[in-house]
Parts: C-alpha cells; sequence; structure tokens
C-alpha cells in the first residue's frame, strides 16, 4: 500500500507503521483529518478484531472511540452510546451501566452530564426508584441526597424538589432520618444553615417557633437556641434587628444575672 509521507505528521506515520507490521488493513485510519490519537484507537480495535466501522468516522473524538472500542471489546451494546452528543465521560457512565446490566434508558441522555449519570447508575445499580431524581434540574450533588434518602427508606418527597439546594436537602434528609418534624424547616426560604440550627433545636425538644424565623440568619438563631437550652428568658433578645454579636453579649448577661456564669 502506497503512504503519501507527506500529508502524516510523525505520530500519525508511526500508528501507520505500526499497522502495517501487524498485517491490518491500515486503509481504514491512513486518513489526514483522523490525528494520531483517533488513528491509535481504530488500530487497536482493528488488532482486537472489532468491527470499527462502528466508530472510524471523524466526527468521534479519540476519547470517545476509546470508550466505543472498550465497549465493543466487552460486547456490550454500543448503539446505545455510539453518538456524537455524548462526550467521553458520558460514554463511560453509559458503559459501566451496560456492563453492570442496569436500565441505561433512564440515563443515557445528552441532557444529563456525566456526574449525574453517575448518581442515576448508582441508583439502579442498588435497585432504587431513581424517577425521584432522573430529572435535569437536579444536580449531581442534589441527586446525591435524593438517593440517600431512597437508600435509607426515607420519604424523600419532602425535599426531592429543585428549588432545595443539596446542602438544604441534607439537612432534611437529616431531619427526617431522626424522626423530626422537618416541616419547621423545609421550606426554600432557609438556608442550610438556618435549618441545621432549626434541626439542633428539634433534637433538643426545644420551642423552636421561637427562632425558626427567615428573618434571623442562623448565628442569631444559634444564639437564641443556646439561650432556650439555657432556660433563659430569649424574648429580651430574639429580635431580628440584633445581630448575633449583640444577642450573645444579651443572652450572657441574663445568664450573669441568673447566676449561671
Amino acid at each position: 500500500m502506497e503512504i503519501n509521507k507527506d500529508i502524516f505528521n510523525e505520530r500519525q506515520l508511526e500508528q501507520i507503521r505500526l499497522g502495517l507490521e501487524k498485517g491490518l488493513d491500515v486503509s481504514w485510519y491512513t486518513d489526514p483529518k483522523f490525528i494520531w490519537e483517533k488513528m491509535k484507537e481504530i488500530r487497536l480495535g482493528l488488532e482486537a478484531g472489532l468491527d470499527v466501522s462502528i466508530y472510524a468516522k471523524p466526527e468521534f473524538a479519540w476519547g470517545m472511540m476509546e470508550q466505543i472500542r472498550i465497549g465493543l471489546e466487552e460486547g456490550v451494546d454500543v448503539s446505545v452510546y455510539a453518538k456524537p452528543e455524548f462526550m467521553p465521560k458520558q460514554m463511560r457512565e453509559i458503559r459501566y451501566g451496560l456492563k453492570e446490566g442496569v436500565d441505561v434508558s433512564w440515563y443515557a441522555k445528552p441532557e444529563f452530564n456525566e456526574w449525574q449519570m453517575v448518581q442515576l447508575r448508582l441508583g439502579l445499580k442498588a435497585g432504587l426508584d431513581v424517577s425521584w431524581y432522573a430529572k435535569p434540574e437536579f444536580n449531581n450533588y442534589q441527586m446525591e441526597q435524593i438517593r440517600f434518602g431512597l437508600e435509607e427508606g426515607l420519604d424523600v418527597s419532602v425535599y426531592a424538589k429543585p428549588e432545595f439546594d443539596w446542602g438544604q436537602m441534607e439537612q432534611i434528609r437529616f431531619g427526617l432520618k431522626e424522626g423530626l418534624d422537618v416541616s419547621w424547616y423545609a421550606k426554600p426560604e432557609f438556608d442550610n444553615h438556618q435549618m441545621e440550627q432549626i434541626r439542633f433545636g428539634l433534637e433538643e425538644g426545644l420551642d423552636v417557633s421561637v427562632y425558626a424565623k427567615p428573618e434571623f440568619d442562623w448565628g442569631q438563631m444559634e444564639q437564641i437556641r443556646f439561650g432556650l437550652e439555657e432556660g433563659l428568658d430569649v424574648s429580651v433578645y430574639a429580635k431580628p434587628e440584633f445581630g448575633s454579636l449583640e444577642m450573645k453579649k444579651k443572652r450572657e448577661a441574663l445568664m450573669e444575672f441568673k447566676g449561671l456564669l
């Protein structure tokens, strides 16, 4: 076979040489539009006796070719992901799922990034109802919190909502796991730090109605919670106009008055 060496760089020529030495049909990749990494993937496929026609196409990046080649070697149905709309890492997650025997149709969709695919694959592998979070509007961290809740047998409907970020979801999940009345704080207007302070109060059996209000930041909530724990009349300082440092001073003054300091 005549090779026009002038149109290939050294690395491309090396891949052609390696193929010729092994008696391969290098016509599959003796094309300048294939960078050497692509040539290598086609060459490796030919060496393994694979049907390289599936991926020896310019529209596939070399990383995509690699995932298709590995899938062919593993005997999975690469037609599920041998599509240019999937990036290499997405292809990898679909390949993992096919290898594990899960229903990849749940996540073999370009709208899910590779990290979302990981969460869906893990859920499917665990036999969970991934319909709760197989939605592109959930990022992978939110998906993870919903997956954890499903694994723990919790009612994830309480927090499997896009308006909650993963930190908020985590606090709600912790509360559900502990059997708390999370309705006190399972509200988008509370950030995860505020939710945590309310959860701590519920764990301690405190009257969280005093501070479970969005107008208090988490530092203010903490000072009110400390006061309730200490049996103080927190109404003296449980007011949004007092910052957390001022609340602390007033709380310590009350403690001193009661002889607790």
